[in-house]
C-alpha cells in the first residue's frame, strides 16, 4: 500500500470507503467533514491506495495538545494485510515528528473488532468520558 495525502480528486472514493465501512452516520456530512479537514492540517488527512485503488483512509490532527485520528477505514476486501497498522504507524510517526506527546482516538463501543485492533497495537481505554455538543447542524448535502 502506498501512503499519501489526500487530494480533491479523491472525494468520492473516501466517501465510497467510509459508507462501505459503516463510519458515515446521517448527523455528520462526510462531504463537509473533509471540506472541513482540508482547512486545518490538510496534509494529515492520509489514503492509502494500491495498484492506483484508494482501499484506505485515516484522518490525523494535532490540536498542540493531543493528536487525533478519526476515519481510519480500510476497505473490506483489503483487510488482514496490515494496511490499517500501517496508517496508524504513519500516524503516529507524522504526530511525534510535530512533538505530539499522546494520540487519541474514539471507537464506537459496539465495535468490537476496531476495540481489538487498536489493543492488538496498544492501545488502551483511558479512564475518561467523551463528552460533545453540536455547534453547528450537519444535515446532508441535498
Amino acid at each position: 500500500m502506498e501512503i499519501r495525502s489526500y487530494q480533491p480528486n479523491d472525494e468520492t472514493a473516501v466517501i465510497a470507503l467510509w459508507h462501505a465501512c459503516g463510519l458515515v452516520r446521517p448527523w455528520n456530512d462526510p462531504h463537509r467533514d473533509i471540506a472541513r479537514k482540508l482547512t486545518e492540517q490538510p496534509e494529515l488527512f492520509l489514503v492509502g491506495t494500491e495498484a492506483g485503488q484508494l482501499m484506505a483512509s485515516a484522518m490525523v490532527g494535532f490540536d498542540g495538545h493531543r493528536g487525533w485520528v478519526y476515519y481510519l477505514a480500510v476497505d473490506p476486501a483489503f483487510r488482514q494485510r496490515a494496511h490499517g497498522k500501517a496508517l496508524i504507524h504513519e500516524a503516529e510517526r507524522l504526530l511525534i515528528a510535530r512533538g505530539c506527546p499522546k494520540i487519541n482516538l474514539l471507537v464506537r463501543s459496539d465495535n468490537t473488532q476496531a476495540l481489538e485492533f487498536y489493543r492488538r497495537l496498544g492501545y488502551v481505554q483511558d479512564e475518561a468520558i467523551s463528552l460533545g455538543r453540536r455547534l453547528i447542524p450537519d444535515t446532508p448535502a441535498q
